[in-house]
């Protein structure tokens, strides 16, 4: 069975864009692999890492608890490249100079660059860039060349080619960056001497193989929710173990208009798996009566999913001798990250099936995406033929609309934003934006009243929060610049037509601060 190639290793150093470095490694087709800067040198080395790069940070590299780099790691003639914090870390430990110059550079910066580096190879003289950093590099190592500067900084790259490290005090990982894709990839080729190993093929015959292995001959259900996570979830696993695998939707009463039906006619049609559709309204519903804390709704909604996935298997078990082992879920590698997975990682977020499942759970988990991006998700969904109604679905998270009540949940409330949300999801694709958004939350503010004025007469409503969102990989996002006309006309709609309604607001926060979801 195949085995994932040596890795690219990207070690987080606590930025904000580790995870990202990580993705872009991979669009460039290298296997990489994100480990927290805390990874002994005994642990690094056993991965045979192809190369290694140091991630940004907040930390300054001459604060007393200052995250490092055993040193040996730099005596082993792997190539190495520093970013930002890394760019200064690998500086500092080379016998370089670190400084804080007083000179700050945030944001677009032009920079200017050697027309003989190999960093730098067949790109612009002069070309922008993205800084985020105080501390700067003033003397760069021994025979190291300076390739790159600023105004503000005069080292803003070096190289040693022979020893095969870099850095660069600039971002190239971020969309911001021209040319930073170029960047990464002349380090990787010109300096590093990679081949290319990692591909959408690669990333489904892995992932395939990985869910053999954890199976064995056992049997398997998978929680679909409709989404493209568990659906190619689904489809890798049924690849993997054929008809051992059963699929159970769960009808939580939480979902939006039209789910159900989506899964039952799209994902069966494409895949001929078997399903079983659970109707649990009444018991979600009941374990979360009066619950208003976002993160008990989490693990509320994730524990009575494993026992209704519990109930569903020991149904299907009468109908056979062999037991049901495995649980197969949808989780991304982003939603191990936000449950505090990551390097350095605090809680954000405990997803419903990542730090909310039951510490009693029965079920071995089978969770043959929790590594990948969604991108990449998208991607092997293509290649395993799903539709592109699913592939292209923007994103839902598993709890509902219970997370998109800010406020205790009930059938009222549910009928409320489910209106509000079909009239969003409608407009926007009459008007042909759905592909321009990565998702489309729309919020109630469920204990949150204000007064209006409809029918020439006093209202005392809830607001509805629009929060359209543009993002590659919901790691980061920034809020969807929509038409004005459309957003007016869903406002009119929804104040219209949506009882309970008097005022819709736009949220136009970023994440971070903000995260995509309200809870």
């Amino acid at each position: 069975m195949n085995q994932a190639p040596n890795p690219v290793l990207v070690i987080d150093f606590g930025a904000q864009y580790a995870q990202l470095i990580a993705r872009r490694v991979r669009e460039l087709g290298f296997y990489s692999e994100l480990v927290p800067h805390y990874i002994s040198a005994d642990a690094l080395l056993a991965k045979k890492p192809l190369a290694i790069i140091l991630s940004g940070g907040p930390a300054s590299v001459y604060e007393s608890n200052a995250p490092s780099l055993a040193s040996e790691i730099l005596s082993k003639q792997i190539p190495v490249f520093g970013i930002c914090y890394g760019f200064q870390l690998l500086a500092k430990l080379l016998g370089g100079e670190v400084a804080q110059t007083g000179l700050r550079e945030y944001g677009a910066t032009k920079i200017s660059v050697e027309s003989n580096s190999s960093l730098f190879r067949n790109l612009p003289s002069s070309y922008q860039v993205w800084m985020s950093h105080g501390d700067s590099v003033v003397r760069a190592p021994a025979k190291f060349i300076v390739t790159a500067s600023t105004d503000g900084t005069k080292v803003a790259a070096f190289e040693d080619v022979a020893k095969r490290i870099a850095g660069v005090q600039f971002h190239p990982e971020v969309v911001h960056c021209e040319y930073g894709m170029d960047v990464l990839r002349n380090f990787l080729i010109n300096i590093s001497g990679l081949k290319l190993n990692w591909s959408t093929d690669q990333v489904l015959s892995d992932a395939i193989s990985k869910v053999q292995r954890q199976a064995g001959n056992g049997r398997a259900i998978v929680g679909l929710s409709g989404g493209v996570d568990s659906a190619v979830a689904a489809a890798i696993v049924q690849r993997a173990i054929g008809d051992r695998l059963t699929a159970v939707f769960v009808d939580h009463g939480l979902l939006r208009t039209g789910e159900r039906e989506q899964v039952e006619r799209d994902f069966v049609a494409a895949t001929g798996v078997k399903l079983v559709v659970e109707d649990a309204k009444e018991r979600f519903l009941s374990a979360l009566k009066d619950i208003t804390d976002p993160e008990q709704k989490r693990k509320i909604i994730g524990a009575q999913f494993i026992r209704v996935f519990e109930s569903v298997a020991a149904k299907l078990q009468q109908q056979s001798t062999e037991p049901i082992e495995f649980l197969v879920q949808g989780t991304l590698y982003p939603d191990v990250v936000e449950s505090g997975g990551g390097a350095s990682a605090a809680t954000i977020k405990s997803h419903h099936n990542v730090g909310g499942l039951p510490e009693d759970m029965r079920f071995k988990l089978l969770e043959p995406l929790n590594t990948l991006f969604k991108d990449e998700v998208r991607s092997v969904g293509k290649l395993l033929g799903l539709p592109t109604e699913i592939v292209n679905r923007h994103p839902f998270p598993g709890p509902g609309l219970a997370i998109r009540i800010v406020g205790s949940v009930n059938d009222e409330r549910l009928e409320i934003l489910r209106a509000a949300d079909l009239i969003a999801r409608e407009e926007l694709t009459n008007a042909g934006l759905n592909d321009q958004v990565w998702q489309f939350p729309v919020v109630l503010l469920a204990d949150v009243c204000s007064v209006g004025v409809q029918g020439d007469g006093r209202t005392y409503g809830h607001p509805i929060v629009l929060r359209p969102v543009s993002s590659e990989d919901a790691m980061t996002a920034d809020w969807s610049r929509l038409p004005y006309s459309l957003l007016a006309k869903i406002s009119s709609r929804i104040t219209n037509e949506v009882t309970g309604v008097n005022r819709v607001v736009l949220d136009i926060t970023s994440k971070p601060p903000g995260t995509i979801e309200w809870e």
